[in-house]
């Protein structure tokens, strides 16, 4: 996906096993970030981070969105294991994965795996791509992705 692309819609469950599509969210900006897996180090670092900064984001008028291969079930226990307020969407067949480009070929232990390269989309209100975050580090990301929607904001007036 490039900048400016017109981002296809897309239905997931919820970690509370609705169906959602990022059509239910035009006219906002969407941050969907891609991780891994729930409940890993690196991942609840980056979840934490974009709890903690949440309201900030949700009073820029953000939303956000988790999205990693795991099944409602285990999206939902890592909603409430780390109390995230914002919606994890599931997609154990790697549908949205594949559509955003994130399944990669890593490096994990000196082994080759196939997982997601952990990715932020920023989505405008008009479902074009504003901005990627590839190769996130998860310390520090959240204030990354909110002074950027910050920024954005600002340059749409």
């Amino acid at each position: 996906m490039e900048i400016n692309d017109k981002v296809a819609d897309f239905t997931l469950e919820t970690d509370q096993g609705e169906k959602v599509s990022l059509s239910d969210y035009a006219g906002k900006p969407v941050v969907l970030f891609f991780y891994p897996r729930a409940d890993t180090p690196g991942c609840t670092i980056e979840a934490c981070s974009f709890r903690d900064g949440f309201g900030k984001l949700k009073a820029a008028g953000a939303v956000l969105l988790g999205i990693s291969r795991d099944t409602v079930k285990d999206q939902a226990k890592f909603k409430a294991k780390f109390d995230l307020p914002y919606t994890l969407l599931a997609d154990p067949e790697e549908k949205v994965c594949n559509q955003f480009g994130v399944m990669k070929e890593k490096n994990m232990y000196g082994k080759k795996v196939w997982g997601i390269a952990r990715t932020t989309f920023v989505i405008g209100p008009d479902r074009r791509l504003v901005h990627i975050f590839p190769n996130v580090t998860p310390e520090g990301h959240a204030d990354e992705v909110l002074a950027y929607i910050k920024e954005w904001k600002k340059e749409q007036k």
